[in-house]
């Protein structure tokens, strides 16, 4: 083969190997191209991993620190429903002190609503993606229960808040407006619901006898057992609740005691939160550890987003640097005074409940302070560098005493109060104290007085100092047990706290006139306007007070309306007794009896 010959034919292979590279080239981009971005990743192919799925579940967690959820005012909203806390800005918050809001204001009637559905709906994606899996491991297993656990709770504050809500179960419920545009269901499907959710939880988590994560805010299934308890009572059915109930106190979810402290509950820092006393508490990260970015949106996910709560800014005094919005009632600061300890101290809860100033404090606190402990240390408020020998105001032009639970007024840790989401102290949602006095609650609906009942209760008044309950004093009167328990013994361990305003729905007290009209009484205020006029703490009647809180109360209005823009945005939803002005006390009556009638202690 000549030489020009073997050119001409290398020439033809050398074209020919280069085609096929190029071709070769443009198909392996094509396939390329076919990779899908992992950080770019859709609703359409997450979830589908424990990696994935524990990511979607830690974002249910994240939803619960919200504004409208426990961040700020879906926690401090039933507070101020209750009989225990007023209004001392008399703005924000008074269409719910006052329990007649007119279903257009976002702070109530819509931000629980759209932070709780948040969890909903991040939950129910977790909980769809297991539900289609082949096979499930113990990790998987453990994810979809603290899903169903964070779902149940998000429905336990949708249906005391706002009654009917609808009720979503499947993510597929997204994928159409007919289905997500849905209707509300009654409050007792979506009670059974909470109950299935929360008794799954309670059968299948591990307790926080586990340790790590489990022992350190992961719900559990002592967090469920206690929930689905709650869940229970608020249908009254006792015989089941108490099972559960005495389950928790026997070991069977997780070993709980009482911290023989009870400021422990209420301090930040590792060697307080989560403690042995703690069903379930919302997490927070201490003072100075979160970030500044993205605080008042329901969105929040900046690297250096904000990550504590504001309770405290509605919480503490404004004299102090806070906004001033919640005050405790005079009627709980007497209840505290009107019985002493075996040594003659005063109720050391009533030093973490409200910041008033008492001259004795001194002699058990090495303090004569009202609030900030030891005014002369260089970390206590930069405004009043002593000791503040008189009780500051809640609100500088209204008055009123402020409330001292999860805020610094009792942990001095910072100078002075920074307003916004930036408290560090952790929300204890649920207490083993508060198992111990629901189970003698149930003891008491179902046999009247017993030593059992007053026994539960006696672990929680010895951890106080006071002196125990005798069964004698109560023999045969279930009624004044009762009475012992809904006006004493739950307000002086709970108040102040989330879950005052849910007692009273339960209990039937806005459908009895005699007990509407003795939390009237327990909501009377005084107004100390004047310029420099001492706090007011006298005992108050409807009289004598300048107002109290449910002077305006309409029936129905016992829970939030649905907020009007809601409704407008999906025409299946109808309102609620607030919205339509339906009075509740017929259909409670109907199906729970009587409420138990105001008796003498």
């Amino acid at each position: 083969m000549s030489n020009l010959k073997m050119n001409k034919n290398m020439k033809k292979i050398t074209i020919v190997l280069a085609t096929l590279a190029v071709i070769g080239s443009v198909a392996s981009c094509e396939k390329a191209l076919d990779v899908k971005n992992p950080n770019n990743q859709t609703t359409a192919d997450f979830g589908y991993t424990e990696s994935d799925l524990n990511e979607a579940l830690i974002a249910c967690y994240n939803r619960i620190r919200l504004e409208g959820t426990f961040a700020r005012v879906g926690y401090t909203l039933d507070a101020v429903r209750g009989d225990e806390v007023w209004n001392s800005s008399q703005q924000w918050y008074l269409p719910y002190d006052n329990l007649n809001s007119n279903g257009q204001i976002d702070i109530g009637d819509q931000w629980p609503w759209r932070d709780n559905f948040h969890i909903v709906n991040r939950c129910n994606l977790v909980l769809s993606r297991i539900a289609g899996m082949e096979t499930i491991s113990e990790n998987i297993l453990d994810i979809q229960c603290q899903a169903l656990f964070l779902r149940g709770l998000a429905y336990y504050n949708l249906a005391t808040y706002y009654q009917t809500v609808p009720l979503f179960t499947d993510y597929a419920q997204y994928s159409s407006i007919e289905s997500m545009y849905a209707e509300n269901a009654s409050q007792d499907e979506v009670f059974d619901q909470i109950e299935k959710d929360f008794s799954t939880a309670m059968m299948t988590l591990p307790t926080r006898d586990k340790g790590g994560e489990w022992a350190n805010g992961r719900a559990t299934s002592g967090a469920a057992a206690g929930y689905y308890a709650r869940a229970l009572m608020f249908r009254h059915k006792y015989d089941e609740a108490l099972v559960v109930l005495k389950d928790i106190i026997a070991g069977k979810y997780g070993h709980y005691e009482l911290m023989r402290d009870y400021g422990d509950n209420f301090r930040e820092g590792t060697q307080y939160e989560n403690n042995a006393e703690s069903l379930f508490e919302v997490q927070f990260l201490d003072y100075g550890m979160g970030g500044s970015d993205e605080e008042w949106t329901p969105v929040n996910i900046s690297t250096n987003a904000t990550q504590g709560h504001a309770v405290e800014s509605n919480y503490g005094s404004q004299e102090l640097g806070s906004w001033g919005d919640l005050a405790a009632s005079p009627w709980l600061y007497n209840l505290f005074k009107a019985e002493r300890c075996t040594d003659g101290t005063l109720d050391p809860r009533l030093y973490w409940t409200i910041v008033t100033y008492e001259p004795e404090y001194s002699a058990y606190t090495g303090t004569t302070n009202a609030a900030y402990p030891n005014g002369g240390d260089p970390r206590s408020n930069v405004v009043y560098q002593q000791e503040i020998t008189r009780t500051p105001r809640s609100n500088n032009t209204q008055g009123g005493m402020s409330i001292a639970k999860f805020t610094n007024a009792r942990n001095n840790i910072y100078q002075s109060i920074v307003t916004g989401l930036h408290c560090g102290v952790n929300l204890r949602l649920m207490r083993y104290s508060d198992v111990l006095l629901r189970a003698a609650e149930c003891i008491n609906e179902l046999q009247g007085p017993t030593d059992e009942a007053i026994e539960y209760i006696n672990i929680v008044r010895r951890r106080a100092g006071l002196a125990d309950l005798n069964l004698a004093d109560f023999a045969g009167n279930a009624d004044k047990l009762f009475e012992q328990i809904a006006n004493v013994e739950r307000p002086k361990e709970f108040g102040c706290e989330n879950g005052r305003g849910i007692d009273l729905i339960r209990w039937g007290f806005f459908y009895d006139s005699g007990r509407l009209d003795q939390i009237k009484q327990h909501s009377c205020y005084m107004l100390d306007t004047a310029e420099g006029s001492p706090v007011s703490t006298q005992e108050l009647t409807t009289s004598t007070a300048s107002d109290y809180s449910y002077k305006y109360y309409t029936p129905g209005f016992e829970y939030f309306p649905i907020f009007q823009g809601i409704r407008n945005a999906n025409k299946n939803i109808h309102g609620n007794s607030a919205n339509t002005n339906t009075d509740n006390g017929p259909e409670f009556i109907q199906k729970y009896g009587k409420v138990r009638p105001v008796t003498a202690l």
